[in-house]
């Protein structure tokens, strides 16, 4: 059985009143089975974890992006090994809007991945279509060619230990939501895919979908066979509706 995860993404939202208010607000819920993870901005990273650290929340602290460096001369850039050194559990890799802001790669994104996974943490490898790549039939195309560019570099075997993420472009910040048969048809083209490289990590690997999941649809993609939780973007900076995602999820048993 897979344990369902929830991941919340403030992208560049928030401040320290912001991080005080949502997590008085998150302690008063009870606890969830789902696992759970907050990626604030680079800089509130240690001031997010040292307050979670003080109170009854049992959640990981992650990160929105990495370098593919180590160290060195690139301004503005934080290396993997830093983000474990913060306290990080998590690095999302391969963003959207990483990929189309920045002009990142599926190499790139796969270098980022291996980096997260030799400083000991765990990627969420983010993989999706826009809508011109849908209307034009190249949904399965793209993904699975986002996708194995990571399995080629890190191996199904590795990427286990953190989560691959569909979020289709179209779908992110515009409050429309891919049907959840929409959703569990590209899942499992995903996950067919990395049981074809073998099938034990295939079953196990959590694949969440990220896309305007809010409290109102998350119970119905989160019943679908391949949907594993969420990467939630504006949902999650609201404590209340993070949570009763994440109570969604708990509710959802997600069997291999």
């Amino acid at each position: 059985m897979r344990r369902g995860l929830v991941v919340g993404n403030w992208k560049m939202n928030g401040s320290l009143e912001f991080i005080e208010n949502w997590i008085s607000q998150y302690t008063a819920f009870l606890e969830t089975q789902t696992e759970t993870a907050i990626c604030p901005p680079y800089v509130y990273i240690s001031f997010l974890r040292n307050r979670l650290m003080t109170s009854a929340i049992h959640m990981g602290v992650g990160a929105q992006d990495c370098s593919v460096h180590n160290d060195g001369a690139y301004t503005g850039e934080v290396a993997a090994n830093m983000l474990a050194d913060v306290g990080c559990s998590f690095v999302i890799v391969g963003h959207s809007e990483r990929r189309q802001y920045h002009s990142e790669s599926n190499e790139m994104v796969a270098m980022k991945a291996q980096k997260v996974l030799e400083a000991g943490l765990r990627p969420i490898v983010c993989v999706g279509e826009t809508l011109e790549e849908r209307e034009a039939g190249r949904t399965n195309e793209v993904v699975l060619a986002q996708l194995n560019a990571v399995l080629d570099v890190i191996g199904p075997e590795m990427l286990v230990t953190g989560a691959l993420a569909y979020e289709p472009v179209w779908a992110i910040g515009t409050g429309k939501t891919a049907i959840p048969e929409e959703a569990q048809e590209v899942h499992k083209i995903l996950r067919d895919s990395v049981k074809s490289r073998n099938s034990d990590a295939g079953d196990s690997l959590r694949i969440i979908y990220g896309g305007s999941v809010k409290p109102s649809n998350a119970q119905k993609l989160f019943a679908c066979p391949d949907i594993d939780g969420g990467l939630i973007g504006g949902a999650s900076l609201k404590a209340e509706d993070f949570y009763a995602i994440a109570q969604a999820a708990s509710s959802v048993e997600f069997i291999v």
